[in-house]
């Protein structure tokens, strides 16, 4: 998938009512995107280059379906995302693994060399602001089943065209995040989850899937993680690190005075 500028964005650029931007981060897994006063930011589109790259690891298995090392594996799955002050737009990708060789030594299992493919991925997006943007990136690991139940068939869930009446037992709540207060991604959705009888509420209902911080279960900041397993020489070499490129376009508008 590649971005481009919106049309009116465009027209607005060359007429001089917009001035065309970049703001490109990585490292740190938290960052913040200024917006002067008296102006406005619309984000069309993000290059993201993903975290872990230049790293190799050799892995002896049994059989090529066995999850490899969670060292590696945490960086198979990153999340960006966006929060304006009053609206919250998460996105998480797979990132792509490759195995660079594959080989029998000695021993009776073989091996591989896994790497994570770092190539740039591009995103059309449409983000508004007045505010500053808060911009977060993290990996996760995990993604827990908490709880499972059989969707019931009603007008927006019809028999034979999705799972209502189906009798196999439907993910219907996923916990991201910290084990004692994660955030629990509810399906259906978080009214549906009561009304087809799947339990009450938790205490942190989401109609959305992404990750909130925690070290364990949730959304870790890349650097620590590259600290972990490999110290300062990972977190110094630059492919390990992700990258962020951000396209946006900057208004100026003088903000209407406030009248009591």
């Amino acid at each position: 998938m590649s971005w481009q500028i919106p049309t009116q964005i465009e027209q607005d650029i060359i007429a001089g009512k917009a001035k065309y931007q970049t703001f490109q981060t990585g490292n740190g897994g938290q960052n913040i995107l200024q917006v002067p006063p008296n102006s406005f930011v619309v984000i069309f589109g993000y290059d993201f280059s993903p975290a872990g790259g230049g790293i190799q690891q050799k892995t002896e298995v049994t059989n090529l379906r066995e999850l490899h090392d969670a060292s590696l594996r945490f960086f198979e799955t990153q999340q960006i995302s966006f929060y304006t002050g009053t609206d919250f737009f998460p996105f998480i990708h797979h990132v792509n693994s490759e195995i660079s060789a594959f080989y029998s030594d000695d021993s009776a299992n073989e091996e591989y060399v896994l790497t994570i493919d770092n190539s740039p991925i591009a995103r059309q997006v449409y983000i508004t602001s007045v505010q500053d943007v808060t911009i977060t990136h993290g990996l996760i690991l995990n993604a827990i089943p908490a709880t499972t139940g059989t969707i019931p068939v009603t007008n927006r869930t019809p028999g034979f065209l999705s799972y209502g009446g189906s009798p196999q037992l439907i993910q219907a709540q996923t916990n991201y995040g910290p084990a004692l207060t994660p955030q629990q991604f509810m399906q259906p959705s978080p009214k549906d989850f009561q009304d087809f009888g799947l339990g009450l509420l938790p205490g942190n209902p989401t109609d959305q899937a992404f990750a909130t911080p925690d070290i364990t279960n949730g959304l870790l900041e890349a650097n620590a993680h590259l600290l972990a397993i490999g110290g300062d020489t990972f977190v110094e070499a630059a492919a390990t690190n992700y990258y962020l490129c951000m396209h946006y376009a900057i208004y100026s508008k003088t903000i209407p005075e406030q009248r009591g």
